[in-house]
Order: structure tokens, then C-alpha cells, then sequence
């Protein structure tokens, strides 16, 4: 499985598989409710704070499954393994949302998607 960063998509291995992610506009919309962000500006704002609870890796990491073609429930999300564990959930969190927002999720701030 290649994935193809071009059209927003990062690959993943989760308890031992590889899998697609990608923040399709379905993906985001799913993450703008789940926050009650008014836009997608706010959505990219929030995640821009570089404070991510756990919830947060698991909704993002859902969003990204099932936006990339996986039926994967949130909390199925919440059962997985990834090599280095919550730091290995963040680092796939953290290359999903730069391919999606830009650099500005690395905490450079400040620019709308």
C-alpha cells in the first residue's frame, strides 16, 4: 500500500496491518461536529495548540481511517496497537494533519487551511 500525500492520504501500520488515512472533506466535517468547530479555520486553530488528549488521537485517527476507505469505529481505534504507542498515535496524527493543513499544524500557527 503506497499512500499518496499528494491527495492528503499518509500510511499507517495498526496492530500489524497497514492501513490508508487520509482527512477527506467527509473526515473533516466529521472532526468539525465532533468539536463543534464553526469552520474549518477553527478545526485547523484547535489542532494547531499541539495539546492533543488521547480522545483526540483516536477521533483524528478514526476520522482518517474511514476517510481513507476503513469501516474502523472510534473506539475499535482505542484497542489498536501502533508501534511506540501513544507517541506512535501522535506521530500519525501529526503527519495526517500536516498533509492536510500545512505546516501550520506543527505549531507554526497563525494560517488557515
Amino acid at each position: 500500500m503506497t499512500a499518496n500525500r499528494r491527495r492528503g492520504e499518509v500510511g499507517a501500520v495498526l496492530d500489524g496491518q497497514e492501513y490508508r488515512l487520509c482527512l477527506t472533506l467527509g473526515a473533516l466535517a466529521e472532526l468539525e461536529a465532533a468539536y463543534a468547530a464553526d469552520d474549518l479555520a477553527a478545526l485547523a486553530r484547535r489542532f494547531a495548540t499541539g495539546k492533543l488528549s488521547a480522545i483526540d488521537l483516536m477521533r483524528v485517527v478514526g476520522a482518517g481511517l474511514r476517510g481513507g476507505g476503513n469501516d474502523i469505529s472510534d473506539d475499535a481505534v482505542g484497542r489498536m496497537q501502533v508501534e511506540n504507542g501513544a507517541a506512535g498515535f501522535a506521530a500519525i496524527v501529526a503527519e495526517l494533519l500536516t498533509v492536510t493543513f500545512g505546516a501550520a499544524q506543527a505549531g507554526e500557527g497563525g494560517q488557515n487551511p
